[in-house]
């Protein structure tokens, strides 16, 4: 798909959801959705795009607002919401009964106009239940537009769409089981090296725990969409969708020390930082401890970088690490619980605590381009330095 097509779409959409944030549903369809079928193909003013579609119930009927079809059969369900709702549990179980009536529907998308689940039946594992394939924003959008096509209407047609879906399922039961058993396959990779090389002189379980780490930030990379399945309730807090207001918390005291220019920054070229990801409203935490957490390391490292997601998209704050220690020794101004994030603290995450005085905001930030830290990456302070995007540093 064109990019600047993309791009201007994303852009136009952004600027009416700030014109009018409590837009009704039939402005949502007209302005958002509609230009969203469109993008992906759809020829709105032809038969394959069916308003207000009937669908037979057991108790009569229902309506779904689009049916995009195929000849005769509907293959795509869109149900819309107005942009100033926020998607629900029952709005998605809605959908998925709506696709259970018809047989050759095999795909949904629920949407407000600036948030997106895509449901899909998962004929391989579960018998053909509706699962959700993928949730993503307008800002995902900007950043991975390939997120598209998997719902254009000649990746619908040819079949690619049901592809595509089943090599994102995959990855995601990668990454959840390395997630999941992070102790077991670090093990298994350290016995592993030790049995084929003997016993080497370095911490062979420290690498091979980083070497799981980065192998799930691969997988991310590599996976054609912004987002996972949606979490439960046992899963981390750090994939939760949530609305990211960053001034609902307010640090109790900010340590950021100041601004620093790049260049400015003393130390060694080929020193070690590790970059971050954070939305805005985990930066209370950031300005009020000087630390972060509650992280996974695998290995040493000596500055901290923090990607900002969301409307920023920068690497904006920088820091010298101290030390990295138990939550319970970190000295928190705050209970984990009263973040807006709530991190959960799992076995083996750790609070990265900085050198009194070291935090900065950067004044010549670093953009993102086309690469982005999902999780932990790591760069050098000379790359650091002198990137001009992230690109250069991830």
């Amino acid at each position: 798909m064109d990019r600047d097509e993309i791009d201007e779409y994303v852009q136009r959409c952004q600027q009416l959801i700030e014109a009018s944030p409590q837009m009704d549903e039939e402005n949502t369809k007209v302005k958002l959705i509609q230009p969203f079928l469109e993008l992906l193909g759809w020829d709105l003013y032809s038969t394959e795009v069916a308003l207000e579609y009937t669908i037979p119930m057991a108790s009569g009927s229902t309506h779904v607002d689009y049916a995009l079809l195929v000849g005769d059969s509907p293959v795509v369900f869109v149900e819309a919401k107005p942009v100033r709702s926020t998607l629900t549990d029952s709005e998605v179980q809605q959908l998925r009964s709506y696709m259970r009536q018809e047989l050759d529907v095999d795909w949904g998308i629920l949407t407000n106009g600036k948030s997106f689940e895509v449901l899909t039946k998962n004929h391989r594992d579960n018998g053909g239940e509706e699962v959700s394939v993928v949730q993503f924003n307008l800002d995902d959008l900007a950043d991975n537009p390939s997120v598209l096509e998997l719902l254009t209407k000649e990746s619908i047609r040819s079949g690619k769409s049901d592809e595509v879906a089943e090599q994102v399922a995959e990855t995601n039961r990668a990454i959840r089981y390395l997630q999941e058993n992070e102790d077991s396959v670090t093990d298994a990779v350290s016995e592993a090296v030790e049995n084929e090389v003997g016993e080497l002189t370095i911490d062979l379980e420290e690498q091979s725990r980083e070497f799981t780490q980065n192998l799930v930030s691969v997988l991310r990379e590599q996976r054609q969409f912004v987002s996972e399945e949606p979490p439960n309730e046992s899963e981390e807090e750090e994939t939760q969708e949530e609305p990211d207001t960053a001034d609902e918390i307010e640090p109790i005291q900010n340590r950021v020390t100041g601004t620093i220019a790049r260049r400015d920054i003393e130390g060694d070229s080929d020193a070690r930082v590790a970059v971050f990801p954070t939305k805005e409203s985990g930066l209370p935490f950031l300005k009020e401890n000087e630390a972060w957490g509650f992280v996974r390391v695998g290995s040493e490292f000596d500055y901290v970088a923090m990607y900002v997601t969301g409307d920023v998209r920068e690497v904006n704050y920088f820091a010298e690490v101290k030390d990295v220690v138990r939550p319970d020794e970190a000295d928190l101004m705050r209970e984990p619980l009263d973040y807006k994030d709530r991190a959960k603290i799992d076995e083996g995450k750790k609070v990265i605590m900085f050198e009194p005085g070291s935090l900065y905001e950067l004044e010549d930030p670093v953009p993102f381009k086309t690469k982005y830290p999902q999780g932990l990456r790591y760069t050098t302070l000379g790359e650091l330095r002198t990137a001009e995007t992230t690109d250069d540093m991830l």
